[in-house]
């Protein structure tokens, strides 16, 4: 090409290596190889001819958003000799047709997060990693928070839905954690926590969510409902996480976790390890953070409760059980995703795991320890037969198993009064594991367990306990004692006098 400027086409054409004749006939027509070509036309007929225009088109311009495999289905029963195998033909006309014809559709804009600018809050299902808590799978939710400019990230394990007491406890340990707080706050509306709730409720909440902003100098915002790429720097990121935390899971090996406390470790472990690789970007964000304020602010609901006859009292559909000493007192109650801190007046007295209610179902939910009313099972066994909440009080499955094989081979004051004994046995001892054990060998067996077996194997081992001889000073040692005291103090005296 460079010789075809400066020589004439016989010697360009030499230089090139091709023959005089084919440099003229270049010269004569100096359009490209591929602009010569003759378009191809169809080797076929078209297949979709007698419908496009008359059937297909009207369907896209009345209903653009309408799926092809629908469009497909319906010419198929209108025009029942077209060939199943023009689905893939029609799927690219009506792309090509969109393309040319079609709506105009959302553009996305990329945003820039300058450092400091920009948090955000979301929750995200994590049902589909199959968790299980000591063989029990566990239904619950990733509060997660993220910086837009560095990706700093905080997970926080929520039981419940998206309330507003996980969003303030997740958000609070997410700020603490981070050492500083951003200049905004998006969240994606609470979506769940707003379900069902009237005009009222509504306006609480979102007043309770201004005011926790405004304790940590963030200005809140929401995206809107149901468009979830407003808030895409955190939606991409539940997508990363999810995949962290199910590949490590596959090196673990295992889904299952001893209880709650190992799993929160776990993910503290996997969120660490992902913020480790982004450390410049997050000090770099770090510097730009404003700091926080002298103390965390309420991250939980309150109530007050009356402790009834039945030791207990009920708060949201749950029934929760107390010591029996607390009946007739009113209670205050902080409420928070996963436990419950009971008060009576200013002084903390336990705190209780959070029962849920049954979805779907008006029957209550029952929280209960056996600690708390062993004494007075002691005093009426057979309460335990027809107790409400007796499946709850079995505090492992090894009792449960135990109390069914009992009722099925003895009479049901023998069975109430056995599994009491077992009961109390597990309380005075603290040996609930290991009396859970012996019950498994003994069911294992085909034996029914043993109370007063039971009973000797976990008594206190003598060995174990000090014999402590004490030596009775006699009591005419206390007057020698005396004597001389007295002698010395005869001395002082005619000392000080003298």
């Amino acid at each position: 090409m460079k010789s075809r400027r400066s020589n004439v086409p016989a010697i360009a054409a030499a230089k090139a290596g091709f023959s005089t004749a084919s440099a003229y006939r270049i010269e004569a027509d100096p359009r490209l190889p591929s602009q010569k070509k003759t378009p191809r036309g169809r080797r076929r007929p078209d297949p979709l001819a007698g419908v496009w225009d008359s059937e297909i088109v009207p369907m896209l311009e009345a209903a653009p958003d309408i799926r092809a495999v629908a469009i497909f289905e319906e010419i198929c029963r209108r025009a029942p000799s077209l060939a199943p195998g023009v689905r893939r033909t029609l799927e690219r006309r009506i792309t090509g047709w969109r393309a040319l014809n079609g709506p105009e559709r959302d553009v996305i804009f990329r945003q820039e997060h300058p450092p400091g600018r920009m948090g955000l809050s979301d929750f995200t299902d994590m049902s589909g990693l199959g968790i299980t808590i000591a063989g029990e799978p566990l239904a619950h939710r990733l509060y997660h928070f993220r910086l837009g400019f560095s990706g700093f990230e905080h997970a926080h394990v929520v039981l419940g839905g998206e309330s507003f007491v996980a969003l303030a406890e997740g958000l609070q340990n997410a700020l603490w954690a981070l050492g500083g707080v951003p200049d905004q706050h998006r969240s994606d509306s609470l979506s769940a926590a707003f379900c069902n709730l009237d005009r009222d409720a509504k306006a609480d909440l979102t007043e309770r969510y201004e005011e926790l902003c405004a304790h940590y100098g963030m200005t809140p915002s929401r995206n809107n409902p149901g468009v979830a790429h407003e808030n895409g720097s955190i939606e991409s990121a539940h997508g990363h996480l999810k995949n962290a935390l199910r590949d490590e899971l596959l090196l673990r090996g295992a889904r299952d976790f001893a209880d709650l406390a190992a799993y929160r470790r776990f993910i503290d472990e996997v969120v660490g390890r992902r913020n480790a690789r982004n450390r410049k970007r997050i000090e770099i964000e770090r510097a730009a953070l404003k700091p926080l304020p002298d103390r965390r602010t309420t991250d939980y609901e309150e109530a007050r409760v009356l402790v009834t006859s039945s030791g207990g009292f009920i708060l949201r559909r749950v029934f929760y059980r107390v010591p029996s000493r607390l009946i007739g007192h009113r209670l205050n109650v902080h409420l928070y995703d996963d436990r419950l801190d009971c008060f009576l007046g200013s002084t903390q007295l336990l705190t209780l795991r959070r029962g849920r209610p049954p979805q779907g179902s008006n029957k209550h939910a029952h929280v209960v320890d056996y600690h708390h009313v062993i004494h007075a099972l002691r005093k009426k066994p057979m309460a335990l037969m027809n107790l409400v909440y007796r499946d709850q009080l079995l505090p492992r499955p090894a009792y449960a198993r135990a109390f069914q094989a009992l009722l099925s081979e003895r009479s049901e004051k023998q069975a109430c009064r056995t599994m009491v004994g077992l009961l109390a046995l597990a309380h005075d001892r603290a040996c609930e594991a290991e009396l859970a054990l012996a019950i498994e060998v003994d069911l294992a067996a085909g034996a029914l367990p043993d109370l007063d077996r039971l009973r000797e194997r976990f008594q206190p081992d003598r060995a174990m306990i000090p014999e402590v001889a004490v030596a009775l000073v006699p009591l005419a040692a206390y007057d020698e004692l005396a004597a001389v005291g007295a002698s010395e103090l005869a001395l002082v005296r005619e000392g000080g006098v003298a």
